[in-house]
């Protein structure tokens, strides 16, 4: 695990947080880096713990230390071999998959519980924020810091439509899951739809919830309209809910789609890959696509390429079963019947400029700067001496 320090530029007592998250250059270190900057910028000093590969001698990409442990010490071994045995019994092995991934996730949880309360001086900040359900155990350790659980989506539910679980151990899962959440000091999830989703279907009280909504930075120079249009993808291609068959089929229905991202896809699936890009290649395009896997979670939910799109002014296509788009101006829905026919209907410029001025338009209302602020109103209230030392950083390999 490795952690960085950034000084507040504030002049007046700055608060110490320290945040916990798994930076693995694609959505889930997206967040944790506007917290750390949204923070720095209003005075605090931040600590960011990066628990990505804790287990493992080098976070790499295909290095030989990736593959290898990376401490002698008892726990972070035991967190080795359970990885290793998470790679080899319910990745590409059906009956290990359904059967055996909630122990290897629970273990998984419960190590990493214990390696980071050992390694991380909690009382020396003033708040902890988890932004991974792996690590989150740590924030169930005895500490006077205030904490904050800021939850990607409901795990248990996510699992289960993954086909990781049977649906007896989706049960026990789905209540340890109930109880752990409703034992946070302070809950949050990626995206409100995703609170409504876990009040209704798990009967969490909400009592604790502090929500903090996704959010984005408007990017200042807009993409512009040409013909025929162009659509992007953008994001990780790795996991079942990305649903790369449907991408398949959309670029030969409309084959001015291009791929960006990683890991490279199955070049039987005939997608116009173009590689790893950075946001900024969004102002070239005209659409931002949307694929995925329909589940329960997903038809309340977000995707966090949705921002990126809507930053840069893109319409965004987005499967017509999702809900509650509503809160993101500038969804235009298709099926996979209609999908051509959606993109032609809006390949007049004047038409298109009116969807994507709404597109742009909620990126304004969804800057991390707004999206954050319950955030900061927390850190506000806080008591200015809680008796804690000087907060150290957490450097290199623990």
């Amino acid at each position: 695990m490795t952690a960085t320090t950034s000084r507040g530029r504030g002049d007046a007592g700055p608060r110490r947080v320290l945040i916990v998250a798994q930076l693995d250059g694609y959505a889930n270190s997206v967040k944790p880096l506007a917290i750390e900057r949204y923070l720095r910028d209003h005075g605090h000093d931040v600590h960011m713990a990066d628990t990505y590969c804790l287990a493992r001698a080098s976070r790499t990409p295909g290095s030989l230390g990736r593959l290898l442990p990376g401490s002698p010490r008892p726990l972070k071994l035991m967190l080795y071999a359970n990885d290793v045995a998470s790679k080899l019994l319910t990745r590409r092995w059906g009956f290990g998959r359904r059967h055996l991934s909630r122990h290897v996730l629970l273990t998984d949880h419960r190590l990493r519980r214990r390696i980071l309360s050992r390694d991380l001086a909690l009382d020396d900040f003033d708040l902890v924020i988890c932004e991974t359900p792996y690590d989150a155990g740590v924030l169930k350790t005895a500490t006077s810091a205030q904490t904050l659980y800021d939850c990607p989506n409901p795990w248990a539910d996510e699992v289960l439509n993954e086909g990781r679980l049977t649906a007896r151990q989706h049960r026990k899962f789905r209540h340890w899951e109930k109880d752990f959440l409703e034992s946070m000091e302070y809950l949050s999830f990626s995206w409100e739809t995703y609170g409504r989703y876990a009040q209704a279907q798990y009967g969490l009280s909400g009592n604790n919830f502090l929500q903090l909504n996704w959010g984005c930075t408007p990017s200042p120079e807009r993409a512009r309209f040409a013909g025929p249009p162009r659509v992007a993808y953008l994001g990780s291609l790795a996991g079942q809910f990305i649903n790369l068959p449907l991408l398949s089929r959309l670029t030969r229905l409309y084959p001015h789609i291009d791929v960006y991202g990683g890991p490279p896809p199955d070049p039987s699936l005939g997608l116009n890959y173009r590689g790893y890009a950075t946001a900024e290649i969004l102002r070239d395009y005209q659409f931002g696509l949307i694929t995925c896997t329909r589940d329960p979670i997903r038809e309340e939910g977000f995707s966090a390429k949705h921002l990126h799109y809507l930053a840069y002014g893109l319409p965004v296509l987005v499967p017509g079963w999702r809900r509650n788009l509503d809160l993101l101006q500038g969804s235009v829905p298709y099926s996979e019947d209609d999908f051509v026919s959606v993109v032609e209907a809006l390949s007049d410029e004047e038409k298109w400029r009116t969807v994507s001025d709404k597109a742009y338009d909620q990126a304004r209302r969804l800057d991390w700067n707004r999206t954050l602020q319950p955030l900061g109103r927390l850190l506000d209230g806080l008591p200015e001496d809680k008796g804690r030392g000087r907060a150290r950083a957490v450097t290199g390999q623990v």
